[in-house]
């Protein structure tokens, strides 16, 4: 797989919301916003009752924000609309109707740890390991950050974001809450994935809709904060550190 996609199918009233793109499914810009779109789409859609959120592969889940186009970020306006993109999509999760169940099949880095967190319900195999990396590139996780703390607590995410260049294992993700289970394989995670969404594809719309609105009482705040958060990520990345860091990233991916 070489293009950059993401993709809805509904089956059985299970809808499967899929992106991919080949830097390890790092997001850009443009596929940040039709996750976003999609998943509001999704939200609306009476075929299905409950939605998967997958990446395509079997290896990485999520890389985060694209190095590629942070390179190329030259001024404030364009960070915040960068970052705003992570933003929207968060949003856009928190705010749909249905239940968002998290397939991550391997590692969650950056951004990736965001989309996991604000999942409603997360599977994942014992190679799901996650990180922060956001301090040691100049920024720090703070779009993801609200979402990140909601389902872990402070102390872990504080953790999480302090030592940015290691991963915590999946059986930590799990002691703190991150996943709900995680398993050997990618196919026993697919069984309990399918599991899951069948049941939930056959349980009451609105009791489902009324249980995530009460469990997501107290971020109605989030479409402010998270743009202001966007804009500090968006200012940070133009640093001189954040530069030197990128640079010396595209320098190694050279060689």
């Amino acid at each position: 797989m070489n293009e950059s996609y993401v993709k809805y199918i509904v089956e059985n009233n299970i809808g499967v919301i899929e992106f991919f793109t080949p830097q390890h499914n790092s997001l850009p810009s443009k596929i940040l916003a039709q996750l976003a779109e999609t998943i509001v789409a999704a939200g609306f859609d009476s075929n299905s009752k409950v939605l998967i959120l997958q990446s395509g592969g079997n290896k990485t889940f999520c890389a985060g924000a694209s190095f590629d186009e942070l390179m190329t970020i030259e001024n404030e306006e364009e960070g915040l609309q960068f970052f705003t993109g992570f933003a929207k999509v968060i949003n856009a999760m928190r705010q749909c109707p249905k239940f968002i169940i998290g397939r991550i099949q391997g590692k969650a880095i950056g951004g990736g740890v965001g989309l996991a967190s604000s999942c409603d319900y997360c599977l994942a195999t014992t190679n799901a390991e996650i990180k922060l990396s956001e301090l040691p590139v100049g920024i720090g996780p703070f779009v993801v950050g609200p979402a990140v703390e909601r389902k872990i607590g402070t102390t872990a995410a504080y953790e999480l974001t302090i030592d940015g260049t290691n991963f915590r294992s999946a059986q930590w993700a799990k002691q703190k809450g991150m996943f709900a289970e995680i398993f050997d394989t990618i196919e026993l995670m697919e069984e309990a994935v399918n599991r899951l969404s069948n049941t939930l594809a056959n349980s009451s719309s609105e009791a489902m809709y009324e249980i995530k609105k009460a469990f997501w009482k107290g971020t109605e705040n989030w479409n402010e904060l998270l743009l202001e958060r966007a804009a500090i990520s968006g200012r940070l990345i133009l640093s001189e550190y954040s530069k030197k860091f990128l640079a010396e990233f595209k320098g190694r991916m050279k060689r």
